[in-house]
């Protein structure tokens, strides 16, 4: 297969050098300036065992002229629209459009530019950023990714020693893109797992931003760890009400990471709001908010939040990858 991934940073980096590692045909589409990066210094991997550096094959919207089987999506949201319209000369009538997006609004915006049957779902765990040198340095040694159709279809393999659902351009996809440095997840229906996280990244990035801090803080001062587990209720409801209900073992697993005392974790959305970075407010809490709303559910806790982003967090962001 030859893989398009439009984007170099933590994510998209380092799933695309793994799979370049493994000898995989990848080509990454980036800005200019990352390109320009890319080639004099090569694509590096910090907060490994063995360091993994490799030469990237690299183009610019520019440049590229040709399809290819695979584009993974991994630009945030402020670089989505321009992505859509710099991956439209690599979309053929049989390309996968695979997108490590959080939350759903890119589902309808690439279902409305390419057509929903070229869209796979797809979730990527991944703790990681880019250092001082420009290199992606791993936090974690957790690294997994999540690939299935946007509904269950009628066809079944076993994987981990179950029976899943997986069609078959989702059966080639896991073989290629199973390779050393991550756990390759198929699922029958990849909306329950998008929907799991969506609903983990609204509760911690409400809590963060509101409290102004990290869990372990929040979790220590009385009333904390109520707070978390309201917020948690609200989120879950969104869910359940959309068609996606998470089980008491997955709240109870979200509640207990969000309230560990003495915990430094903060959301990726709170420490760019922060830093007065481009952030995912509107497309992860603010359309979380919307659909909580047409769906009749009341959100008055991420309600508050996304006012309080909204006054002091939420700016124009700018557009890249």
């Amino acid at each position: 297969m030859k893989i398009l991934i439009v984007g170099a940073g933590a994510t998209g980096g380092y799933f695309g050098a793994r799979l370049a590692d493994a000898g995989r045909d990848v080509t990454f589409l980036v800005r200019e300036q990352r390109a320009a990066f890319l080639k004099q210094r090569g694509l590096r991997i910090a907060g490994l065992e063995r360091e993994l550096r490799i030469e990237p094959k690299v183009l610019t919207a520019g440049e590229l002229g040709e399809r290819y089987d695979v584009v993974l999506l991994t630009v945030k949201a402020a670089g989505l629209q321009s992505a859509l319209a710099d991956i439209a000369p690599a979309v053929g009538p049989d390309t996968l459009i695979v997108p490590f997006l959080n939350g759903m609004v890119h589902m309808d915006a690439l279902a409305e530019a390419f057509g929903a049957e070229r869209v796979i779902g797809s979730v990527a765990h991944l703790v990681g950023t880019i250092n001082g040198e420009g290199d992606i340095e791993l936090l974690s040694s957790m690294a997994s990714w999540t690939v299935g159709e946007q509904r269950c279809e009628k066809f079944s393999e076993k994987a981990g020693g179950q029976d899943v659902a997986l069609s078959p351009r989702v059966q080639a996809l896991v073989a290629e893109i199973s390779v050393p440095g991550f756990t390759v997840v198929p699922v029958p229906d990849a909306r329950i797992a998008l929907w799991k996280k969506w609903v983990f990244i609204v509760t911690a990035g409400v809590i963060t931003c509101l409290m102004r801090g990290p869990v372990g803080a929040i979790a220590g001062a009385p009333g904390g760890k109520e707070f978390v587990a309201e917020v948690s209720a609200e989120a879950a409801a969104v869910a359940a009400a959309a068609g996606f209900a998470l089980s008491e073992a997955e709240n109870a697993e979200r509640i207990a990471f969000l309230t560990q005392e003495g915990s430094a974790f903060t959301s990726s959305l709170y420490r760019d709001v922060t830093a007065g970075l481009p952030n995912e407010g509107e497309h992860i809490v603010g359309d979380f908010a919307r659909r909580a709303a047409e769906l009749g559910v009341a959100t008055p806790l991420i309600d508050l939040a996304l006012l309080q982003l909204r006054v002091h967090g939420i700016g124009p962001g700018a557009a890249g990858h």
